[in-house]
């Protein structure tokens, strides 16, 4: 089973870029994320790292899991 969520738990929206740091996805896209077929979730999944890379942004790693 594929993961079907890019979340990272770093929910900082960039003021220039309107995408999240962690995730590359826009506020409107993470509102529905879960209204979303799975479908539109893995099509939108593919576009992001090229999104990160067209404005410039880094994505930022998620914090380590505590144990």
């Amino acid at each position: 089973m594929s993961q079907e969520t890019p979340c990272v738990a770093v929910c900082i929206i960039d003021p220039r870029t309107k995408l999240c740091f962690g995730c590359g996805r826009t506020l409107p896209e993470i509102a529905r994320w879960h209204a979303m077929e799975s479908a539109e979730r893995l099509a939108v999944m593919a576009l992001l790292p090229a999104r990160m890379a067209e404005a410039g942004l880094q994505p930022i790693a998620p914090a380590p899991k505590r144990t």
